[in-house]
């Protein structure tokens, strides 16, 4: 396992990143400006909403602040430009246990907060004319196993009887109508819903160059090494944020390093644990005849065991996934930051898959045609850190998104913008009060990542 949650110089290449973008490898500048108004450690979905948000938020007319987002590797080369392209809210399945834990209300404002993303993305990208092929659609979640569907279908009537507005815009089908709406073999039932589905390194680098346009200075190839209190001298600008190539002095910093977050702020040390995840790209050859897929798909055979996928304009099909493979090697999954190389069984998951497991798929001669993997931030509560670090002035935190992150971020950064140039408290926000970073989460001893299931093996909500 590792030391230090630190990201590794050469990343694979995820399908994502096949087409690098010119700010891919950019630096604004020679070299580092000795101070700022706001750093923003890492230069993914979280980071670039960040700094989309406080430019948008900075009153018109008015300088807005100086922002420096520093990088270690390539723009967008961590989770965001790894994943498997889903923009799906959770709307019944982890809202069942935050509503156990936390009461209904709290858990009603997660599901409605990651709901709403899916059409504010949409109008947001068709305003600013992003290309990233994003898609609103029905996420279709197809339950293989009779007791874990029974289980999901208690739950998902419990939240509707209890007022969970989100759930209820969700539709539960029985068997035996499953197998012949979903197209998947075995389904014993499903639960379907609006999602969506998007190119997300494309999104994440339009961000980017939006901000570089309004003075933003990108530094890529910059990884952090630390973040200390500055001398007596320079209190106005209380961080010092120290790289192989420089210090920079700043009034705020901005943690958003998902899983890499601990090496830079050791308070999140197991609060955070990065977490290593497998996707693929399938190909469908050309005059092949299948049925057409439109929607996006989850399969579970258990509640630890599922895949996820996301057909594409082209024809490919991008799905992430195989546990079965490697669950049981922690070593090679759980505390590491190792996205240089896939787990070998892991890429033999793949082969003939969707002729395995959807019907009429049997001689599409579909064949795996890239596999990667990307690191992933797994919180130990299951929910993300959201707004003010605590006991740390003017240090901020938006990570630990537990592969759940796409139906999460860019609101969740429009509230830390909120905090920052407004200077408002995280209530203030009306971001969902459970995602508020605070000190009883980071005291409490108890973890879930381990021990969400009674095999003690990994649950994300995907």
């Amino acid at each position: 396992m590792s030391s230090k949650a630190t990201p590794v110089p050469n990343g694979m290449t995820s399908f994502w990143r096949t087409e690098p973008h010119a700010l891919d490898s950019h630096r604004s500048t020679e070299s580092l400006p000795d101070e700022c108004d706001i750093v923003i450690v890492g230069a993914g979905y979280a980071g670039a909403s960040v700094a989309y948000h406080i430019l948008d938020q900075t009153s018109p007319g008015s300088t807005p602040p100086s922002i420096v987002i520093l990088e270690a590797r390539q723009a967008c080369s961590g989770a965001t430009g790894r994943n498997g392209g889903h923009m799906k809210p959770d709307v019944y399945n982890g809202i069942v246990g935050l509503a156990a834990d936390h009461g209904i209300e709290a858990a009603s404002e997660v599901a409605a907060f990651e709901a709403k993303h899916v059409a504010y993305l949409k109008e947001f990208i068709d305003r600013e004319k992003i290309d990233c092929e994003y898609v609103v659609t029905k996420a279709v979640d197809v339950q293989l196993s009779q007791d874990h569907f029974n289980k999901l279908k208690n739950g998902y009537e419990e939240l509707i009887k209890n007022g969970c507005k989100p759930t209820a815009n969700a539709t539960c089908i029985d068997t035996p109508d499953a197998e012949k709406f979903t197209g998947v073999k075995g389904a014993k039932g499903c639960f379907t819903y609006e999602a969506g589905h998007i190119w997300p390194y494309k999104f994440v680098l339009h961000l980017l160059e939006h901000a570089l346009a309004r003075g933003v200075n990108l530094q890529t190839h910059t990884p952090v090494t630390k973040i200390s209190h500055s001398s007596e001298a320079s209190q106005s600008h209380r961080w010092t944020v120290s790289t192989a190539r420089g210090s920079i002095s700043a009034r705020k910093v901005v943690l958003a390093t998902n899983g890499y977050t601990s090496a830079l702020a050791p308070q999140y040390k197991e609060k955070i644990v990065p977490v290593r995840g497998t996707c693929s790209r399938i190909i469908v050859p050309p005059g092949t005849s299948v049925p057409r897929l439109t929607k996006t798909y989850t399969l579970r055979w258990n509640n630890w065991n599922y895949d996820y996928l996301i057909p594409r304009s082209d024809g490919s099909i991008v799905v992430g996934g195989a546990r079965p493979a490697f669950i049981n090697d922690l070593n090679s999954w759980y505390n590491v930051t190792d996205d240089s190389q896939v787990l070998e069984p892991a890429i033999r998951y793949w082969d003939n898959y969707m002729q395995r497991n959807f019907a009429g798929w049997e001689q599409s001669h579909a064949y795996t045609d890239r596999v990667w993997t990307g690191i992933m931030g797994y919180s130990s509560d299951g929910l993300p850190h959201v707004g003010p670090v605590p006991g740390e002035d003017g240090q901020y935190i938006i990570a630990g998104f537990t592969g759940h992150g796409m139906p999460q971020i860019f609101l969740a950064a429009e509230g830390v913008a909120k905090m920052i140039v407004n200077d408002v408290g995280f209530s203030q926000t009306q971001l969902p009060r459970l995602f508020e970073s605070t000190l009883s989460r980071l005291e409490s001893p108890h973890s879930q990542i381990l021990t969400s299931t009674p095999e003690g093996k990994v649950q994300a909500r995907l």
